[in-house]
């Protein structure tokens, strides 16, 4: 699928919450549309991915979904998002990671954000900006974790601190570090509906604007609803 040239029918529903809508099977289309806004350059690559570099070389965002590199949470990671101190440098700083089924409204605000930074590959001193952003949305610190974790108030989407799965690159080798993950388990026990994983030294002020975007209140479009969490959404109206 070219993420680059897409047609989307009119919205059937509108839903919310966000973080329970799903990406409505678009997820490449958005994401691609947006980047191509942003003047992000974009060409196919041998595992037939697609990777988009934005103009100063510095950031970078790959449709991977095709090539199935590996899962989180049981889920194919789609799109792969990264930043490089300089354009000639051959590793990357940071990456950040997520799945099918992601809300693409909040990936889109997390590339945005991105592209808006001066300095994408620094900013670790304010990790409370995470969920300082979930906070201001209503979202519950754990009780237990309240300097690391936090809940929707309906506790089906968890935004945490935590050990970096396997997979996950960053700059920094060491295997026993912290970065920001994120999921959506709409049923307690059933399959995921997204993940999303940051590595240790991705900025935290990049990943609040995701945080904040995902835990957005409003409705959003939504074409279909996403199976297993069609009975945690409430439709607002149709279409």
């Amino acid at each position: 699928m070219d993420p680059s040239h897409s047609v989307s029918p009119a919205p059937t529903y509108w839903v919310a919450p966000r973080h329970l809508a799903g990406d409505d099977g678009v997820l490449a289309e958005r994401i691609g549309d947006t980047l191509t806004d942003l003047g992000w350059r974009m060409w196919p690559t041998s595992r037939n991915s697609l990777l988009y570099v934005s103009p100063d070389g510095l950031r970078g965002a790959e449709w991977i979904l095709a090539a199935y590199p590996f899962e989180l949470g049981g889920l194919p990671v789609a799109w792969q998002v990264s930043a490089r101190p300089h354009p000639d440098s051959a590793l990357t700083e940071w990456n950040a990671y997520f799945t099918a089924g992601v809300p693409h409204e909040a990936l889109t605000d997390f590339l945005l954000a991105l592209d808006a930074s001066e300095t994408p590959d620094v900013g670790l001193e304010n990790a409370e900006a995470v969920l300082a952003a979930l906070g201001a949305r209503g979202w519950l610190r754990d009780m237990d974790r309240p300097h690391t974790t936090a809940t929707d108030p309906g506790f089906s989407t968890n935004v945490s601190l935590e050990m970096v799965p396997p997979l996950i690159h960053d700059a920094d080798p060491r295997d026993d570090l912290l970065g920001w993950q994120a999921w959506a388990e709409p049923v307690l026990g059933a399959p995921y509906l997204w993940c999303a994983s940051f590595s240790a030294s991705a900025p935290h002020e990049l990943v609040a604007a995701f945080a904040s975007s995902v835990a957005a209140p409003g409705p959003v479009p939504r074409r279909t609803l996403p199976v297993g969490a069609e009975d945690r959404l409430t439709v607002v109206r149709r279409g």
